[in-house]
């Protein structure tokens, strides 16, 4: 590596080097940081604290299907099970899973606890 260190008041205070060798150092600070972060999500993972989902759930949260639907059926839940976890009626919960009444702040923390997700991914 061919660095120039430029000096102020005596004192190193700039490091000059080509843009090829720099941005060769920007990408294996980035590959760094990449592997950082899956090394930290197979910890949360193994640990318990991260969940993965089967391609079918993902398909289906990405088609746009609604994402209480898709938990709850992947959970193996019935509409009246997630209506008694969350205080509410199961017409309450299918009107939900069909678009026609939104969940206030207090049913999706409900909601997300009876699910077992991320109130986040209610959304």
């Amino acid at each position: 590596m061919s660095v120039q260190i430029l000096e102020y008041e005596g004192r190193p205070a700039f490091a000059l080097m080509p843009i090829e060798e720099y941005e060769r150092l920007l990408a294996a600070l980035e590959d760094a940081h990449d592997a950082a972060a899956i090394e930290e999500f197979y910890r949360r993972l193994v640990a318990g604290e991260e969940e993965t989902f089967p391609a079918e759930v993902v398909d289906r949260l990405l088609a746009g299907e609604n994402p209480v639907r898709v938990l709850r059926s992947y959970r193996g839940m019935t509409l009246q099970q997630v209506a008694d976890a969350c205080g509410v009626t199961n017409a309450h919960i299918s009107q939900i899973e069909m678009g026609k009444r939104s969940m206030s702040t207090d049913l999706l923390k409900k909601m997300a606890t009876a699910l077992r997700t991320d109130a986040e991914l209610l959304l």
